[in-house]
């Protein structure tokens, strides 16, 4: 979602104008509340998870599925509740990129209490329940991470047409009117991404080569209005797309969790960096990318892609005259860089950063590696501002800092406690592709939440070399990665003994998670370690026993990958042709199948592992309420 603040947007002549104004002074907001905060000391486990929905409609005489352009009007009455009531609403519910999306998160943080993770999947099945009660009969809300005709021919209803030769997007495939119509953040964004990058973002996805695919595939993009640039950008035997929305209009899991001080926030952030590929591999759903089956299994990539700003120079494509540097990665990828004073040591990738910035930073007693992540991130400039946001209180505002924080879409997010707020340190955890059901989001969101506590509570090292994380990264998002692929990954967990160096093995995913006889021990393990210590009610215990057995199974491939069921769904239904084009009545059953599964009113052994029944419900018991403010479960030490 990021920042959303309110006022008139500037066009990219005006923005890049400021571009400086707003890193100088993100900065200064940034050292300010830095200084303010660094001390702050303990804070209990909060956490929460978002998940972005989809709105689909559907025409039963047709077979037809289509995108139902209806966000912001759902929006209007979802947030009615939170209006009149903040404090004792249930769900949380903010406009996503698309206008076929809406973003639900809890009414409130989850605590410290292990009974909390027993609510989780009863308020994500509450939050589904509520938008399905605003829709139309014919109309279905689905977690699923990428529709997949999204770009095709007559996608959306209402039924609109992109334009080429104008517009925001200027895409052959993406219609404008399909982004949302709540916030103008978004438009902005496109707009100033495609002309602060002098050219159209280009998305190339490798095509699934089944035995009728054209060989070599090359698509005649002149159809869809095509002046000839399309073509140059298109690789031969890819899916080509050519807007943000291709990537931001995906759906995805994100977790949250407030950390006790800084320290625990830099050694979460850092710790659960490895952690990121093995949870993608795991949660691979995105099969399909306009129409076609893809050789990948995951949407990272084509997301990086959809919002790469860069301009040719800063790609290294031609030689620097009018900007300072050649970047790497655009603002979406995986971590560039450790936070922690162990993690430093596993840095191993030259680090690029505004000098200048760093510098102020160090001189300002910012410590030298919060300070090189710092103008790491700032080496970005600015997408999207307001005229009315221009000029700020730097002691009392943070939007200045929070437009580049939030326009750096990393893995990982470090997050800075808000000014004048009760939120402490928190960091994010960004890499799951959203699943079609309830109980596999909340066993992915618990699992992540236990896995912070085993590692705070066990002194877990999880570091390996940054090279090695953007290895993992590759290898991760290849088709059937969960059980094909090998990944980097610590042996010796135990003991934070930064001498040790890197003892990294590649070990496959199910190794990973489920252990390797007395060579490793596996992470759900560790975390059935650490709830052995716990002092669990019997329906809690039920319910996180079945989230760990799942995630076994799927490691395991007992429970194939989401992505899997939508490959083999496609590949078995009578109307693929082995050419890997994903037509509109297989889109059709595909979406009405994973509805029902949604719904449970499908089994789906495959997907899942068996047919779980978990004990979820919608409340902690009141007696244990009362003692929410006495105790953390998390250690008070954060190294």
């Amino acid at each position: 979602m990021g920042l959303l603040s309110e006022g008139t947007p500037l066009d990219w002549p005006q923005t890049k104008k400021y571009a400086d104004h707003v890193r100088q002074h993100g900065i200064e907001q940034f050292i300010n509340q830095y200084h303010q905060l660094k001390g702050r000391q303990g804070d209990c486990l909060k956490w929460g998870d978002e998940i972005e929905y989809m709105i689909i409609k559907l025409d039963h005489k047709n077979r037809k599925a289509r995108l139902s352009l209806r966000g912001s009007e759902l929006l209007e009455v979802l947030r009615e509740a939170e209006e009149t009531n903040p404090k004792e609403v249930r769900s949380l519910w903010r406009p996503e990129y698309a206008e076929y999306m809406v973003e639900g998160t809890p009414g409130q943080p989850y605590g410290s209490l292990v009974q909390h993770f027993n609510i989780v999947e009863h308020n994500m099945s509450f939050r589904r329940s509520e938008v399905q009660s605003l829709l139309q009969p014919d109309e279905l809300v689905l977690s699923i991470t990428c529709f997949p005709r999204l770009g095709c021919y007559d996608f959306t209803r209402p039924s609109v047409r992109p334009d080429s030769t104008c517009g925001v997007t200027r895409s052959l495939f993406f219609p404008d009117e399909a982004i949302t119509k709540c916030h103008p953040r978004f438009k902005t964004l496109t707009s100033n991404m495609r002309e602060r990058r002098k050219e159209k973002v280009a998305i190339n996805v490798p095509i699934y080569v089944d035995l009728k695919t054209p060989r070599p595939f090359v698509e005649d993009l002149s159809q869809y209005g095509d002046d000839g640039s399309s073509a140059e950008q298109a690789k031969e035997d890819h899916i080509y797309m050519d807007a943000m929305g291709f990537g931001m209009g995906c759906s995805c899991l994100q977790m949250t969790f407030q950390a006790c001080n800084i320290n625990e926030a830099r050694v979460l952030y850092d710790h659960l960096t490895p952690i990121c590929p093995v949870m993608l591999a795991l949660t691979a759903a995105t099969p399909i990318f306009r129409g076609y089956l893809a050789d990948v299994d995951c949407r990272w990539d084509a997301v990086a892609a959809s919002v790469d700003c860069r301009t040719r120079e800063e790609r290294g494509l031609e030689p620097l005259r009018n900007d300072m540097f050649v970047i790497p990665k655009c603002r979406y990828g995986s971590v560039d860089c450790y936070l922690s004073e162990c993690g430093s040591r596993y840095n191993d990738v030259p680090l690029l950063y505004e000098k200048k910035i760093y510098q102020r930073l160090v001189d300002s007693q910012v410590d030298g590696l919060m300070s090189q992540h710092i103008a790491h991130l700032f080496i970005r400039d600015t997408l999207s501002l307001f005229s009315e946001r221009i000029h700020q209180d730097d002691t009392r505002e943070m939007d200045h800092f929070e437009n580049i924080q939030s326009t750096n879409w990393q893995t990982m997010r470090f997050k800075i406690p808000p000014v004048n707020s009760d939120i402490g340190w928190r960091v994010e955890f960004r890499p799951c592709e959203v699943q079609l059901t309830d109980f596999e989001n909340a066993a992915f969101g618990v699992f992540i939440v236990l896995l912070t506590r085993a590692i705070l509570s066990f002194k877990l090292n999880m570091l390996i070399p940054i090279s090695k994380v953007d290895e993992n990264m590759k290898n991760c998002q290849k088709r059937n990665a969960v059980l094909k692929e090998k990944l980097w990954f610590r042996c010796d967990l135990f003991g934070r003994d930064c001498d040790k160096g890197d003892d990294a093995r590649l070990m496959t995913v199910n190794e990973i998670i489920n252990g390797k006889g007395e060579e490793f021990v596996g992470l759900v393990a560790l975390v059935r370690q650490y709830l052995g210590a716990l002092d669990m009610d019997a329906d809690t215990a039920c319910t996180i026993g079945q989230y760990l057995n799942f995630i076994s199974a799927r490691a395991a491939g007992n429970a194939i990958t989401t992505a899997t069921w939508i490959r083999n769904f496609v590949t078995s239904h009578p109307e693929y042709k082995q050419d890997s084009v994903v037509n509109d009545g297989i889109t059709y059953d595909l979406i009405v199948a994973a509805s029902e599964i949604t719904q449970g009113k499908q089994e789906c052994k495959e997907l899942l592992g068996g047919t779980p029944k978990t004990k979820t419900t919608e409340d902690i018991p009141k007696a244990i309420k009362k003692i929410i403010q006495m105790t953390c479960l998390a250690p008070r030490n954060a190294e």
